[in-house]
């Protein structure tokens, strides 16, 4: 037994109201709001296609690094590399630079076409690659700084790339160039954004 008054009775907590002054109002914005723990941050979840699965930190980082200018960059000059490699054997097997049968000139050999071949597939491959990098790079920059993604980024991208590839023929080149590459750029992007 103790010798206090009211010893069974545990003294109450004092709670300080968190939005509004009164108890009750604060105590019915709180059931209203809910607690303020956030078991993630910034989560937006649609409900509008199927259950909703929500990324993991793992499946997060992959997708930031994904979406980077690096990767971006890497990854248009790696496909550039393989398109222009594929056009570039097209090209070189319908060359016409075969040898006349009935001239006494010297014929080429298997290995000399072949030699020829390659250096073609790897001209035209190192051109797309570098104008792959050169767009995607000019395209993640512009998007960045824009902060939107719309048409105008590669419209905009596409004139300055084309611009840079036509400046090495001179400065009408250049202009030509860059209107050509911005309005090719533009139709490929309002079909794939609009089929």
């Amino acid at each position: 037994m103790s010798v206090l008054p009211n010893s069974g009775e545990q003294p109450k907590e004092v709670t300080t109201p968190r939005m509004f002054d009164n108890a009750e109002l604060d105590k019915m914005a709180l059931q209203f709001v809910g607690n303020f723990q956030r078991y993630r941050e910034n989560i937006v979840i649609p409900k509008t296609n199927g259950p909703v699965k929500i990324k993991t930190n793992e499946e997060k980082m992959i997708e930031t690094a994904v979406e980077s200018c690096g990767f971006k960059c890497a990854m248009a000059c790696v496909m550039g590399y393989g398109l222009g490699a594929a056009l570039g054997l097209f090209s070189a097997s319908v060359n016409p630079n075969m040898a006349d049968p009935f001239a006494n000139e010297k014929k080429q050999t298997a290995r000399q076409v072949f030699r020829e071949m390659r250096a073609t597939t790897h001209s035209y491959a190192k051109n797309f690659a570098l104008i792959g990098a050169v767009f995607s790079i000019v395209e993640c920059t512009i998007e960045s700084k824009r902060g939107v993604t719309d048409w105008r980024n590669g419209t905009y991208a596409g004139g300055i790339t084309g611009g840079l590839i036509g400046l090495r023929a001179g400065i009408k080149a250049g202009i030509i160039g860059g209107l050509g590459f911005a309005a090719f750029s533009t139709a490929i992007d309002y079909y794939m954004h609009h089929r």
